[in-house]
């Protein structure tokens, strides 16, 4: 892995979408507001029209993956709460990077462990309780689900899509890409879905399924907006952007394509007002089956490590090196006695390719050099005094803190 020169931690990151205090299920005012009864004449107009020729159902897919999806209870401890006496932040932005800002503001801390942002006011709790989505991966019982769902957690309930509740236990988590794996208890035949193999397309439908505000089994629907999201959340952001409705106690639920098979997990949302505003971002099937494979077979995750300091390659950065374009990671320092350090890497310069992959922009190069083992040699090539050339290295462990 590479040290960046300032990376956002994920403690101080602002709000995420999992676990929805059970307090908000008996706030009954908030409920009643919300669900409005149709005009009768209207409902019949609706019921009398045609059906929209070429629009998918979603029925069948929905039949098939919904028994996978779980909803998690947690009870947490060191549980921190906000006052909700006056404060001239109530959104805790002062504490957030300029950066991480912009992506998300959001209401005060309603719920417990959130993952937000600490601010002025909070006082800590001994316990709460939490709920958050996930879904099974294999028959025995792993299920996938957020590290902020199960944070700090002293036990683990899992409701079932019939309404079966059984305990689980955290394998392991992975808070660098905000990842857990956990395990229930009870059962070798628990129905389970599979990652997509390939990533999804800007466009495709996809579908999301999970616990928002403890309404178990909630199916939303939308498409993919965008693709490598990077919303400062961690060093290995790479989101995909959907527009399916996605809202707190969603946070580790899965989204599907068509073929049932999930193509994200559910992370985080951007809100304006606390709710889905149709800005969502779902860690892609491809880390998670990374990230999951080694939870599951060590309990936690080995990355590589090189020992750069980087920092991103700006337009005028590249015209003052003479690069042609701005690309790859400018070298702001490296660690002594780090595998950068001995292969020659100076200070100054610009990494542009690893192993003949062009790096684009410095998180590439970090979401390269993480998933490369440690012991293995790796080429990059470097961009120093107008010319291109090649150093080889061996990739270490990263170190803990990292």
């Amino acid at each position: 892995m590479l040290d960046k020169a300032s990376t956002p931690a994920r403690k101080r990151m602002t709000k995420w979408l999992g676990a929805a205090a059970v307090a908000a299920l008996i706030a009954g005012g908030a409920v009643e507001t919300g669900l409005v009864a149709p005009n009768p004449a209207h409902a019949e107009l609706r019921s009398m029209a045609q059906p929209v020729q070429g629009m998918p159902s979603f029925a069948d897919v929905i039949d098939r993956v919904k028994p996978a999806v779980i909803s998690v209870k947690v009870k947490v401890q060191n549980v921190a709460s906000r006052d909700q006496g006056d404060d001239e932040d109530q959104f805790g932005m002062h504490d957030l990077p300029p950066g991480i800002q912009k992506f998300f503001r959001q209401l005060p801390d309603q719920f417990p462990n959130q993952g937000g942002p600490r601010g002025r006011g909070q006082q800590p709790r001994q316990f709460g309780q939490a709920l958050g989505s996930g879904f099974f991966i294999s028959a025995d019982g792993y299920a996938v689900t957020n590290n902020h769902v199960v944070e700090n957690a002293s036990s683990v309930t899992v409701t079932m899509d019939d309404g079966k509740e059984l305990s689980a236990k955290v394998i392991g988590t992975d808070p660098k890409t905000d990842l857990a794996l956990i395990k229930v208890d009870g059962g070798s035949d628990f129905p389970y879905v599979r990652l997509a193999p390939q990533k999804a397309r800007i466009g495709d439908w996809v579908l999301a399924v999970g616990n928002p505000f403890g309404l178990g089994g909630t199916v939303t629907a939308g498409i993919v907006s965008a693709q490598h999201r990077d919303i400062g959340a961690g060093p290995y952001d790479d989101f995909i952007q959907i527009d399916a409705p996605v809202n707190k106690g969603n946070s580790g639920g899965p989204t599907f394509n068509l073929a049932g098979e999930v193509v994200g997990v559910n992370t985080a949302i951007f809100s304006p007002s606390g709710g889905s505003v149709g800005i969502a971002f779902a860690i892609p099937a491809s880390t998670v089956e990374q990230v999951v494979a080694s939870l599951k077979d060590k309990g936690t995750v080995t990355r590589g490590f090189i020992g750069v300091q980087m920092q991103p390659v700006t337009k005028e950065i590249a015209e003052a090196i003479g690069l042609k374009e701005p690309k790859g990671a400018l070298v702001a320092d490296t660690v002594k006695g780090s595998p950068a350090e001995k292969a020659g890497v100076k200070t100054g310069d610009t990494i542009v390719a690893v192993d003949g992959e062009t790096i684009k922009e410095a998180k590439d190069l970090s979401r390269k050099v993480a998933q490369v083992a440690p012991g293995k040699s790796l080429t990059l090539t470097l961009y120093r005094d107008g010319k291109e050339r090649t150093v080889t290295l061996e990739v270490a462990t990263q170190p803990k803190g990292a």
